[in-house]
């Protein structure tokens, strides 16, 4: 029985494969399982149906399909580091103090403080995680619309947005660019110097489209203005050590991101002492406990689910297609993979886009060569992260925000953001477009 079945599997292991992927997808899309539980799921039932090999060895020899031979342990361990880094950094209220800081600096007008927020998000989140900046804002956003007496939701969605744009700058600003960069071998320096310039153009354009989206809203008092002007900052940072601390290591992780073409040392190594650094002065188990092991489990049931279609050859036959359906044509592969990413990842999580993507490419690299694929990695990028912009279940940042501002009486509404969100993101991509199509492919 378990011989026949073996048979079967490898007989239809790319449908097998393949089918396993598009029913977790299903299952995260609809979220009513946690998706983490899904993951790990189907990353069983492909090890369990042998698309991916149990053990280290065969026949003596090295098994190339060995189910951890497919988790990019580069991309889990400068995700786990720079969680640890986050977490132990916010501790201190930094992040508050410079966001209250710049605040102060706007003199309480309403647009202003728009332009600060949006501006603030866009930058932390080119360097902290999307998720951590919209927790570390939104208390401050709160506060300020409290104290203007004016709805705190225009701001909260800038911030959606802004956290979203400002994460594609980096390669640590988004999950999907660190998947990218691990897999193509993109380094620090490359996302910012291809992605920030056309990243801040986005965000100067989305920001001018949130203004002229509520700028009728975004009126109060000069009395009021005034009390936000006024606001005492001097008690934000809580720990001044730690703050030191954390602002030193921080700059030093990024510093080596930066030097990665000189040094040669891995940025998940880098991040890694990084950590280790903050750690000696905590007690682990406490900040262990802040780390989302549920993203990072997601991503390793992910990467084994992919790595099956990827074993049974179903990955090499979507390259093919792709290339069949664009004729070999640059510009073509590169404008689907722009729009078709931004759309889908609108609607489902970027993160197993990207994943599944991810390899695609490699494999088209591995026919077209690296030169013709470059661009395209860039497209992927762009095309994940700025998607995730169209809707308010687009990126878990969206999700956060929404969730919050509901407990806070002010319900973000999934067709209301929408008629933003599309709009910006159709911006986005069409802004992209010309980029991409004047930097690459001209």
């Amino acid at each position: 029985m378990i011989e026949h079945l073996h048979t079967f599997v490898q007989a239809h292991s790319v449908a097998i494969s393949a089918s396993v992927l598009l029913i977790a997808y299903i299952f995260i899309a609809l979220e009513k399982i946690p998706k983490v539980t899904i993951a790990l799921l189907g990353a069983g039932i492909t090890i369990l149906l042998g698309l991916v090999s149990q053990t280290k060895t065969l026949n003596g020899s090295f098994d190339p399909h060995y189910f951890i031979n497919f988790v990019d342990f580069n991309v889990i361990f400068l995700l786990v580091s720079m969680m640890i880094i986050v977490n132990i950094a916010a501790k201190s209220g930094m992040f508050n103090w410079a966001a209250n800081r710049l605040l102060k600096l706007t003199k309480g007008h309403p647009v202003g403080i728009l332009v600060t927020l949006g501006l603030f998000t866009a930058i932390a989140s080119a360097f902290l995680d999307n998720v951590t900046t919209v927790i570390l804002i939104m208390p401050v956003t709160f506060f300020i619309a409290d104290k203007l007496d004016i709805n705190p939701v225009p701001y909260l969605i800038t911030e959606i947005f802004a956290s979203n744009i400002g994460g594609t700058a980096t390669l640590i600003g988004d999950p999907p660019n660190i998947i990218i960069g691990s897999a193509a071998g993109l380094s620090f320096m490359d996302f910012v110097n291809e992605l920030t310039p056309i990243i801040t153009v986005i965000m100067i354009v989305t920001l001018f489209v949130m203004w002229l989206f509520f700028r009728h809203e975004l009126q109060t008092t000069p009395e009021k203005m005034q009390a936000v002007a006024d606001m005492d900052n001097s008690k934000t940072i809580t720990d001044f050590p730690l703050m030191v601390r954390s602002a030193v290591v921080l700059f030093l992780v990024i510093l080596g991101f930066i030097l990665h073409d000189i040094t040669h040392i891995e940025t998940c190594v880098t991040a890694m002492l990084g950590a280790s650094v903050l750690l000696l002065f905590e007690k682990p188990k406490n900040i262990f406990c802040e780390v989302e092991w549920n993203t990072i489990f997601f991503f390793i049931g992910l990467f084994i689910i992919i790595g099956g279609l990827e074993a049974s050859g179903g990955i090499a036959l979507m390259a093919k297609w792709v290339l069949n359906v664009t004729e070999g044509s640059e510009s073509a592969t590169a404008m689907i993979i722009l729009w078709a990413s931004g759309l889908i990842s609108g609607v489902i999580d970027n993160i197993p886009y990207t994943a599944t993507m991810t390899p695609m490419l490699l494999e088209i690299r591995n026919v077209m060569g690296a030169e013709y694929t470059l661009p395209l990695w860039w497209c992927l990028s762009l095309g994940a992260c700025l998607g995730g912009n169209m809707t308010i279940i687009g990126a878990a940042a969206n999700v956060i925000v929404s969730e919050t501002s509901a407990h806070h009486g002010h319900k973000i509404e999934f067709m209301n953001f929408l008629k933003y969100g599309f709009i910006v993101m159709f911006i986005s991509l069409a802004l992209s477009s010309v980029y991409i199509w004047l930097r690459f492919l001209k």
